[in-house]
């Protein structure tokens, strides 16, 4: 199991960092893809259904229903193009410390984590609201990425489970927490350095 694990996130490293440019005409599939083509979206999405898994009880669906709900706010903002600063550095710091609060796995109240994944999702939403093409309905195209984001959560939901699914084998999450977030460290110094 862990094999199968380390081979798919190999995979995904071999993928380009970013995948914003591939819109063409704002379709619902446009926006579903959206969080799926870029890396540092699909690391972080799918590191927030991972988290949800680590606390457990209704966290499994409060924490990534939270980061839906600030994402979709942030989008809104996006699209009305009302500027937040620091959005690549904020989203490329969401997958280091989603990462490493999965390494780390530490009790927390589910609030807090809900909290916690709802400052990173202003980042990815305002970037999925502000990449919206031009030719997009608004609402199609939010409702793609929506759907999109819920569906990584669910995967993350879902090996989070399956790796750990009797809380007795903490030290495979943690590990593959610790790959996110070096994944994360090299995306942050890269922006640094950039």
């Amino acid at each position: 199991m862990l094999s199968r694990i380390i081979m798919l996130f190999s995979l995904l490293l071999s993928l380009p960092v970013s995948a914003h440019e591939l819109h063409a005409d704002g379709s619902f599939w446009d926006g579903f893809n959206h969080p799926l083509l870029g890396f540092d979206h699909l690391l972080a999405m799918l590191s927030v259904g991972i988290f949800s898994t680590q606390l457990g009880r209704s966290a499994i669906w409060s924490v990534p229903l939270a980061f839906l709900f600030f994402m979709t706010l942030s989008a809104i903002t996006g699209m009305i193009a009302t500027p937040i600063p620091f959005v690549e550095p904020g989203i490329a710091l969401s997958v280091l410390l989603l990462g490493l609060v999965i390494a780390l796995n530490r009790e927390m109240p589910i609030s807090f984590g809900m909290a916690f994944v709802g400052v990173f999702a202003l980042f990815h939403g305002y970037v999925h609201g502000a990449e919206m093409p031009e030719l997009a309905r608004p609402g199609i195209y939010a409702m793609g990425f929506i759907l999109g984001t819920a569906a990584i959560h669910v995967a993350g939901v879902t090996i989070g489970s399956l790796i750990n699914p009797d809380g007795k084998r903490k030290r495979a999450v943690q590990l593959m927490g610790s790959a996110i977030a070096l994944v994360g460290s090299y995306l942050t110094l890269e922006l640094w350095l950039a």
